[in-house]
């Protein structure tokens, strides 16, 4: 069984690309860019994972980030967090030392505006050009070629990137000069920890009334209280279902940097600071990879 569920791409000039981190997200995603016909050379930490990947979309594998930019006009990267990132750019065996001059690092990690805008100085000093641009969507989304990409750089390195990446994506658009993306991501992040919290409270009081809470939760998501949490995780949550998206683990990774943002720019979280702590709960529970809806399993 493939690991994408193809769909119809975007016409787009054929590239040379490299992808680095093939995680749950960049596994798909480096696959949708060999679906959509450009030449793809993956790195993964684990090479098992890479010729894993190379076998299943007929690319190619490296052993080192370096290797896999030598060649490439393209190099995209979705990797762990600010240390992983400054292990597979810089240095010797980093992708900047292989890249060719002029050529574009679009960064699809979770990682703080500093390191976005570090990279960004790094490249330019080297002749590269680099793009800040989380993701948003999850698994599902990277597997669907519908993530929704939030980017932070230069217009001209945003135009090149674009319609490549449009592979994997339903929405890919500049936010602002380097950093602006990570900081759009730290606001979606923002946005769903309140919205989860509050769909969880929801749910637990709908269960203690007595209610029929699947049928409310159809009724309400025809109203003002939709929303993609409802839709998607509501009846889960009835279910008490959570071996599945967005793990809590990497929920508490992103409200982290949210928070040392905050402590940066001065903003004001108090609801954000509570249900990071709520999560860190779920963690004592033994939750680290439940789904983030899985918030509920405090309230009962």
């Amino acid at each position: 069984m493939s690991s994408i569920h193809p769909r119809a791409y975007e016409p787009s000039s054929a590239r040379s690309v490299a992808f680095i981190g093939l995680g749950v997200m960049g596994y798909p995603m480096a696959g949708h860019l060999a679906m959509a016909g450009h030449q793809v050379t993956a790195y993964n930490r684990n090479a098992a994972k890479s010729q894993a990947w190379r076998d299943e979309f007929k690319g190619m594998a490296a052993a080192t980030p370096c290797e896999a930019a030598v060649q490439a006009d393209i190099v995209f990267c979705c990797v762990g967090n600010d240390d992983d990132l400054r292990a597979v750019t810089l240095g010797e065996g980093g992708a900047f030392a292989g890249m060719k001059p002029g050529a574009l690092f679009v960064d699809h990690t979770t990682a703080s505006a500093t390191v976005a805008r570090e990279l960004y100085a790094a490249a330019q000093q080297r002749g590269l050009q680099f793009i800040d641009a989380p993701v948003s969507g999850g698994q599902a989304g990277a597997q669907n070629g519908a993530l929704t990409v939030m980017c932070g750089g230069d217009a001209a390195a945003f135009e090149a990137a674009r319609p490549v990446g449009m592979a994997f994506s339903k929405a890919f658009t500049l936010m602002g000069a380097a950093g602006a993306g990570q900081l759009t991501k730290m606001v979606n992040q923002i946005c769903i920890a309140g919205l989860v919290q509050g769909l969880s409270e929801a749910v637990a009081f709908g269960q203690k009334a007595g209610l029929d809470v699947n049928q409310v939760l159809d009724v309400i998501g025809k109203g003002a209280a939709q929303s993609w949490q409802l839709d998607n995780r509501g009846k889960t949550m009835v279910a008490d279902q959570f071996d599945f998206g967005f793990a809590v683990d990497w929920m508490r990774k992103d409200l982290g940097l949210v928070l040392d943002e905050a402590k940066r720019n001065g903003a004001r979280l108090p609801v954000t600071a509570l249900v990071d702590q709520f999560y860190a709960d779920v963690q004592a529970m033994g939750g680290q990879r439940w789904d983030t809806s899985s918030l509920i399993k405090r309230l009962k």
